[in-house]
């Protein structure tokens, strides 16, 4: 087993970036904007999907939005979560 120590220490902020990068890859792919998602999610602008896509101030995706961007998408919530580094 290993020590939670050994992560880096920007271990959150790269996960969230990487999960955002694969929203946005997993929504190009779909041939669906920002503001198309955001509408199917309930948001009034494009500004909670495009902060997240891109980690700005922060903004990332919660497991609720992830597994409701999935069922949009139409893909499995596992593809989110693809290309993550855990070393």
């Amino acid at each position: 087993m290993k020590e939670i120590d050994a992560l880096s220490c920007d271990f959150s902020e790269n996960l969230h970036k990487q999960i955002g990068q694969n929203v946005k890859r997993l929504r190009k792919q779909k041939n669906i904007s920002q503001l198309k998602l955001a509408y199917a999610l309930g948001y009034k602008s494009v500004s909670p999907i495009s902060g997240a896509e891109i980690y700005y101030n922060k903004n990332h995706f919660n497991i609720e939005q992830l597994a409701k961007i999935a069922f949009v998408l139409e893909v499995d919530i596992s593809e989110f979560f693809k290309n993550i580094d855990l070393a």
